[in-house]
């Protein structure tokens, strides 16, 4: 049924109304628990022939225990004349890829949201011992009232069967988004979701998955075999999907260098969002000085003076392709925070006969000898980072 009509109960309780969607792993419907009153979406697994279902419930309600804003709430898990149904929260929008269908790809900023929303909820599930096994848009639901991203099905795609090839050959899950390691029949992992995630990602803001092909062989051959090659779309993103789609799962990227990729992206005009991004204690500089800005604190990537990434650092006093020595404003630092061979070259190309700036007259910007911002003769001159008016902070 797909309208009102030929309505249905099961266990006493949930009263089928409606078909929203049909799968390979069920069929959803929209229904209503009389005992609660309220509105809910029920998923009618489809099994494997000869699957034990007590099994497959005992899964599902492992599925149940993850709570996370941005996964689906599970409400119940039921069994009537030996299926089972889990009982979720009707979240009222449509997926990402009838988004994607309808209005095209996402903006990088969008797509770098989109992703920490997943990726929170891949880690929360991680961490209680759930894996998704079929991350893909249509099982990512944007809510239309608030656009809150949702993740469904966690799970589905191991209570429908054990393993990634069933006994009859038929794939499970969705090879375009599927990791290697489970093309070759190894069991998933953490790593295996993020692998997905990476080609969602992708599909993201081009369209369509970077392995989608004509035929299941092919689909295959591209996920196991060919070149990776990230869409040129990903932009600011490259850094995070190459990291993300590396075959080999002991050298993907793991989720908390993923999370500050994308957030440094995705909060690039926020100063508030980098406040949640890992950071490690960082040493003075010589003298006692702290980079500006920094709090006495580099983020972990950088914090050996490698340049930040793309879109990092944006109004926190040390700009896309600042080293740390550059980091210090001027009255900020002795002149021996730059590095010995900076000041060598610096010196080697200065003008015959002309003497190095004392370093206060440097860090005043004046040229020696100028009166400019100077008291009378004989007054006691600026000693600086004192002068707020010219060295804020």
């Amino acid at each position: 049924m797909s309208g009102a009509g030929q309505q249905r109960r099961i266990v006493g309780r949930y009263l089928l109304e409606a078909r929203l969607g049909r799968g390979g792993m069920g069929t959803v419907w929209r229904a209503y628990d009389e005992l609660l009153g309220r509105r809910v979406a029920v998923k009618e697994l489809h099994l494997d022939a000869g699957a034990a279902t007590h099994s497959t419930l005992r899964e599902a309600r492992a599925v149940a225990r993850v709570h996370h804003p941005h996964i689906v709430c599970v409400h119940d898990v039921v069994e009537e004349d030996g299926v089972p149904y889990i009982v979720m929260e009707l979240v009222e929008g449509g997926s990402l890829a009838q988004r994607l269908a309808r209005h095209g790809p996402l903006a990088p900023r969008e797509a770098a949201r989109l992703g920490l929303a997943l990726l929170s909820a891949l880690r929360a599930a991680h961490a209680l011992g759930v894996l998704h096994r079929d991350l893909k848009p249509a099982n990512v639901l944007l809510e239309e009232a608030t656009g809150r991203v949702v993740l469904t099905d966690f799970g589905i795609a191991q209570l429908a069967g054990s393993t990634t090839l069933t006994e009859a050959g038929m794939f499970v899950g969705s090879p375009e988004y599927t990791a290697p390691e489970r093309m070759r029949g190894a069991r998933a992992g953490p790593a295996s979701d993020l692998w997905s995630l990476g080609v969602l990602l992708c599909a993201a803001l081009t369209g369509q998955s970077p392995f989608h092909r004509d035929s299941l062989g092919g689909v295959l051959h591209a996920v196991v075999e060919e070149d990776v090659r990230p869409p040129a779309a990903a932009g600011p993103l490259l850094p995070v999907v190459r990291g993300l789609l590396r075959r080999d799962p002991d050298r993907r990227m793991g989720p908390a260098e993923a999370e500050r990729l994308l957030r440094a992206y995705a909060g690039a005009d926020d100063d508030t969002s980098a406040e949640h991004a890992p950071y490690a204690p960082y040493a003075p500089l010589p003298g006692g000085v702290l980079p500006y800005g920094a709090g006495g604190r580099l983020p972990t990537s950088y914090g050996s003076g490698r340049r930040p990434p793309y879109g990092h650092g944006h109004g926190r006093g040390y700009g896309h392709g600042q080293d740390v020595a550059d980091a210090v404003p001027p009255g900020h630092g002795p002149a021996d925070a730059v590095p010995a061979e900076r000041r060598s070259r610096r010196a080697r190309g200065r003008a015959p006969g002309r003497a190095p700036a004392p370093a206060s007259a440097r860090a005043a910007g004046r040229h020696p000898g100028s009166t400019a911002g100077r008291g009378p003769r004989g007054a006691p001159g600026r000693v600086p980072g004192r002068d707020a008016r010219r060295f804020p902070g």
